[in-house]
């Protein structure tokens, strides 16, 4: 196979249009109209009627964020380990060997039951998962949903 010694563009140098035809025929993104979502609204507007039929207007809404309550949730093997931290901060009280855990105080709303209870509670919160409820359960102490 002969090696080409010269360039395609060296060659075309100096002839009108470099090998493209017209010159119209070589213009960039203005040969097609524009890129890619261009002149939807305009010289492609029965383009996109036709193809994406729902790209033109508005559906449904979104909740303004100071209306959403994300719930602040808690697993159990988060607040097993820190119960004596808890009791030396005074945020927690002790009755006999069982603790009383308000976690609407610790900041939480519910309590989730993932990981192991160590320590026998009473626990206030607005809400319980069901194994949160059976592993404190399990371990003699009890739940109130306040």
């Amino acid at each position: 196979m002969v090696v080409k010694r010269t360039k395609k563009i060296l060659k075309k140098r100096g002839h009108r249009t470099v090998g493209y035809g017209a010159g119209k025929k070589h213009r960039g993104s203005g040969s097609r109209g524009g890129v890619g979502m261009a002149g939807l609204h305009k010289h492609k507007r029965m383009r996109a009627l036709k193809y994406m039929p729902d790209h033109f207007g508005k559906r449904g809404f979104k909740r303004p964020q100071k209306m959403i309550k994300i719930q602040k949730i808690i697993n159990i093997k988060q607040l097993d380990p820190q119960i004596d931290k808890l009791l030396k901060e005074k945020k927690i009280q002790k009755e006999k060997d069982t603790f009383i855990v308000k976690l609407d105080d610790l900041g939480y709303d519910k309590l989730l039951g993932t990981g192991k209870l160590n320590h026998k509670l009473i626990i206030e919160a607005k809400a319980f998962s069901e194994s949160a409820i059976k592993k404190i359960e399990e371990s003699g102490g009890k739940t109130i949903t306040v």
